[in-house]
């Protein structure tokens, strides 16, 4: 089966379950699922239920998709991405966000915890721009026409006004909101304290191990982009160790500011 077909067999077994027309795609990052129990009206399906679809393995990452009304407006939730350090093609690592498209999604709003660079642990942090560290495109192969061009253009794939709607929100809300360059790296190891000072040479803000696949597919299909990440421990080199728990933990203590930031920036929307 071709990934086309692939992608219109799941919008079709989803249309079938009651999820129809969402307005934005949300793609909820390590211990920040807990937004999607936020919405009302939901219909809750498990990731292994879904045809075409991945699994989710990572703490912090529950598994299931939730479609429903967050804020007045129709959402199509994850909880929990596919990691391509999970063995996972990039094809399935994205495939969600080609879902949304298919759906009728305007918009992504792409969360993630990740290590700062620029800012400390607790710090919420627009994504201006992003660096591929990866060393693979998931644009890579035949080129779905029906969702955009063979050469994209990642000029703005983090949408200026969304950006500017998220800081004039978090202003009104009291919640300090930065601003910066993600580089995202494969994983699964940590980065080293020498590849952290090359990568604060080459701009980066922040590090992280996922959303760059997923939104170079969303610059493809057309999708505006609002990207979020929560920084969640200092990177190599800035403290004795890493390890997954900090970041579990951490997020528990930023999470409200998330959970509010989010909802009202989908009201402005």
């Amino acid at each position: 089966m071709s990934l086309l077909e692939k992608i219109n067999e799941t919008r079709d077994f989803l249309t079938a379950q009651g999820v129809q027309e969402p307005e934005f795609g949300l793609i909820l990052g390590s211990g920040l699922g807990e937004l999607a129990e936020e919405i009302e009206n939901a219909v809750v399906l498990d990731y292994a239920d879904i045809p075409n679809w991945g699994r989710s393995t990572v703490t912090g990452h529950a598994g299931k998709l939730v479609y429903g009304d967050l804020a007045g407006r129709k959402v199509l939730a994850l909880q929990g991405r596919f990691h391509f350090y999970e063995g996972n093609s990039l094809d399935l690592v994205t495939f969600p966000v080609r879902i949304m498209k298919a759906l009728g999604c305007q918009g992504v709003l792409v969360t993630n915890a990740a290590g700062g660079i620029g800012f400390g642990p607790g710090t919420l942090m627009t994504i201006s721009d992003h660096i591929n560290f990866t060393g693979r495109n998931p644009l890579i192969g035949e080129n779905l026409e029906t969702f955009g061009p063979r050469f994209p253009d990642m000029s703005n794939a983090y949408s200026k006004d969304y950006r500017k709607t998220a800081h004039q929100v978090a202003d009104k809300l009291g919640i300090k909101l930065d601003e910066g360059v993600y580089i995202g790296v494969s994983g699964p190891s940590y980065e080293t304290p020498a590849e952290i000072r090359a990568f604060k040479t080459m701009g980066a803000d922040a590090v992280g191990m996922s959303t760059v696949p997923e939104v170079i597919v969303a610059a493809h299909s057309g999708l505006n982009v609002l990207g979020i990440s929560a920084i969640t421990n200092h990177a190599a080199g800035f403290q004795d160790e890493l390890n997954h728990d900090e970041v579990v933990a951490v997020t528990e203590r930023i999470k409200e500011d998330f959970k509010s930031l989010v909802k009202a920036v989908l009201a402005e929307l």
